[in-house]
């Protein structure tokens, strides 16, 4: 059965444009929708809330130059501005609400390979693996640890 609605987040980093790459490529192949969404940490979760400082100009900085890279990529790609979505929270319960709201049946995300500490701690991909109602595709970006 072809995938109709796909939500591909992304972290506009260096993996970004393999990842919706690859998910435009099934939304053309399956004549499916293809939203775009970047979720972003809020610094005071970031950097602990113990920090007595006021994070806002700074967390606005971030949003504008989110919004700007974001909309560059997905000019690339023709993907229209209502299918941008750009919003802050956690990702690995942010991504399977936005996917859920916006009716989506598959969600695809990059997939780092995990090493030392990383296999203890989890990922944002397994969060949105538990917490996602629909199927999610993991995209594998890299496969070894970055020399020293």
């Amino acid at each position: 059965m072809p995938y109709k609605n796909i939500l591909v987040a992304v972290d506009l980093g260096a993996t970004t444009e393999t990842i919706i790459r690859r998910a435009a490529a099934l939304a053309r192949q399956d004549d499916a929708e293809l939203h775009v969404l970047h979720v972003i940490e809020p610094l005071a979760i970031t950097y602990g809330g113990d920090i007595p400082m006021d994070f806002s100009a700074i967390q606005d900085e971030i949003l504008e130059q989110a919004r700007e890279q974001l909309d560059q990529l997905c000019g690339t790609l023709a993907v229209p501005t209502d299918h941008r979505h750009l919003v802050t929270g956690r990702p690995e319960s942010e991504i399977p609400t936005q996917a859920k709201a916006l009716g989506s049946d598959l969600i695809v995300l990059g997939s780092h390979a995990r090493w030392g500490l990383a296999l203890l701690l989890g990922s944002t991909t397994d969060g949105v693996m538990h917490g996602a109602d629909c199927d999610v595709l993991a995209v594998k970006v890299d496969t070894e640890p970055a020399a020293n």
